[in-house]
């Protein structure tokens, strides 16, 4: 069964950078959709962006064009680059995955099947 895990969550300034990656095993990425989501204290879980089966990518209205989701076939990993980060950014950031087909808002909005664990992601002066 796929397994998960985050990596790279800390505390950054706003306006700074972060890169989470998540690492896979116990079966092949590349079969997979895959994607990030976070959860802010007191909030409800939100999808913040996916890459379907199909390689389409799409991000959440409140990150887009200051995130940017890749993937790694070679070394069975995905990452999530984070730039331009905002207080309201902070969150705990979950990377998932999905071996069905399934519209990109699909997914940001239900969820995967496969899930990390999380880590933490705090933007603050």
């Amino acid at each position: 069964q796929l397994q998960l895990v985050e990596s790279g969550g800390g505390l950054v300034q706003p306006g700074g950078s972060l890169t989470l990656s998540c690492a896979a095993s116990g079966d092949i990425l590349d079969d997979y959709a895959i994607g990030w989501f976070r959860q802010a204290p007191g909030k409800e879980r939100e999808g913040v962006s996916v890459i379907t089966k199909r390689h389409s990518i799409d991000y959440a209205d409140s990150v887009k064009g200051r995130f940017l989701i890749l993937r790694d076939n070679v070394k069975n990993t995905f990452s999530l680059q984070m730039n331009s980060l905002k207080p309201e950014d902070t969150a705990v950031y979950s990377c998932a995955a999905a071996d069905i087909d399934q519209p990109s808002g699909y997914y940001l909005y239900y969820g995967m099947k496969y899930w990390g664990k999380g880590t933490t992601v705090t933007v603050s002066s």
